[in-house]
Order: C-alpha cells, then sequence, then structure tokens
C-alpha cells in the first residue's frame, strides 16, 4: 500500500526545483549573470584584434566617457576582459549578488550595485584625468580598458556586512577591510580606488536594508526575509476571531 500524498511522508523539493526556485528569488543577479557569460564567450571566440577593439570600445574610460557618456557607463558593467576569470565569477554573484538581491528585493539591490557602479567610475576616470593632466599619467591612459563588473560586486559585498549576524559580520568585515584596504596603500591604481568608494557606497546602504526599516534591530532578531527581500510575517497570536489579520 502506497502512503498517501502530501503527508509528512512526501518527498523535500528537488534540487532541479530548488535553483529554478533560487533563480526566480534573484532574477537580476542571474540575468546580469547570462549576459556577461555570453560577452566573455563573444571575446573568447574573437580574433586578438577584434577582442582588443570590443575591450576599449566598451569601456568607460575617459574618451568613451566624452564620446558616448550613458552607454559606456551602462555597456561596461557587462564585460570582463578575461572569459577564463567567468567561472570565478559567477561563484561570487552566487555568494554575494543574490543572497544581497534576495534581501533587498531586485529594486533596492540595482539601485545600490547600480548607484556604485556609475559613482567609482566616474570617480576614478577623475582620478586618471588628474593624473594625466598632473603629468603623472601619460596621456594614452585616456583610452585605458576599464570595463567589468567588480565595482559593483564590491558595493554588494559591502551591504552583505549587514546581513551576518555576530561574531561572523565582525570577521568578515575585516576581511572585506583587509582586502581592499591593502592594494590601496600599496601602490594603488585607478581601480584599487574605484573598489574602495564602492565598498563605501555598499556600507552607506545600510537605511536600504530590512534591519533598517525594522528599527535597526540585527537581522536574526527579526522574521525571517523570504524571496526578493520581502519580509516574511510571523503567524497571528490566538484569538476568537479566525480571520487573519497578518498582513504585509
Amino acid at each position: 500500500m502506497q502512503p498517501p500524498r502530501g503527508g509528512r511522508g512526501s518527498s523535500p523539493a528537488s534540487p532541479v526545483a530548488r535553483v529554478k526556485d533560487w533563480v526566480r528569488s534573484s532574477p537580476g543577479t542571474h540575468i546580469w549573470l547570462l549576459v556577461i557569460g555570453i560577452t566573455s564567450l563573444v571575446i573568447a571566440s574573437a580574433s586578438e584584434g577584434l577582442g582588443q577593439f570590443l575591450v576599449h570600445r566598451t569601456s568607460s574610460n575617459i574618451h568613451e566617457l566624452n564620446e558616448h557618456p550613458l552607454p559606456s557607463l551602462l555597456i561596461s558593467g557587462f564585460w570582463i576582459e578575461r572569459p577564463g576569470s567567468f567561472v570565478l565569477y559567477a561563484v561570487l554573484f552566487e555568494l554575494v549578488h543574490a543572497n544581497v538581491e534576495r534581501w533587498l528585493g531586485s529594486g533596492r539591490w540595482l539601485l545600490t550595485v547600480g548607484g556604485a557602479h556609475i559613482a567609482a567610475t566616474l570617480a576614478s576616470q577623475e582620478l586618471v584625468l588628474l593624473a594625466i593632466e598632473g603629468h603623472r599619467l601619460p596621456r594614452s591612459m585616456t583610452h585605458v580598458v576599464d570595463i567589468g563588473v567588480s565595482y559593483g560586486l564590491a558595493a554588494a559585498a559591502g551591504v552583505l556586512t549587514y546581513r551576518l549576524r555576530p561574531p561572523w559580520r565582525y570577521g568578515y568585515l575585516c576581511g572585506l577591510l583587509v582586502f581592499f584596504a591593502v592594494p590601496l596603500l600599496t601602490g594603488a591604481s585607478f581601480t584599487d580606488f574605484g573598489h574602495a568608494i564602492a565598498l563605501v557606497m555598499g556600507f552607506a546602504a545600510w537605511p536600504l536594508t530590512p534591519a533598517a526599516a525594522a528599527g535597526g534591530r540585527p537581522e536574526h532578531d527579526g522574521p525571517p526575509t523570504g524571496p526578493g527581500g520581502d519580509r516574511a510575517q510571523p503567524p497571528p497570536d490566538p484569538e476568537p476571531d479566525p480571520e487573519s489579520r497578518q498582513e504585509r
């Protein structure tokens, strides 16, 4: 005799269903990752000359910012210079971006990482321009390759600090500060400067977090969050009235 379906003996969701739920709960992360995968295949399959043309044409360097400001800011965030590093970025996207998007919600996540990408790009290229004008860098740096997803990733890593509970939060925070501060203090490049700005913007995104909306309570002390950052409500206290009054 077979056990009844839907009872306590029913099997848990299949791995495929769990993966689908994970992707649905962080759509922006996975759409972004899909586009990066496609552009990485384009770079990997292109000739050396065409590949160099593409990474320069899609860069948000001084030249492209002057010629095509909005397209260069947008497009540069969908390319990586070395296609071989795509697997590493895929892992980081799942660990960092997907968790932040699920917690904040897609809109606030996009505002955080998009704003950091734009601000860090503009500030770092302004630093390059000042160095060129001060004769500390050659004028050819106006065409420097400046593409990648690391500014947005740095911002997401910063805001993820608020998602972790102590003592893991403090260890993670120390690791972040060391990882980004060491290059900044030992012969920093313009990208190191941009990473620092993006990280600080991630820290400054505290008001966008559900923990801030809950009055500053640590995340683990409040009710759990559902996919997309929606806060799941606890069941109502037993009352004579059978109708539930709990609503997000």
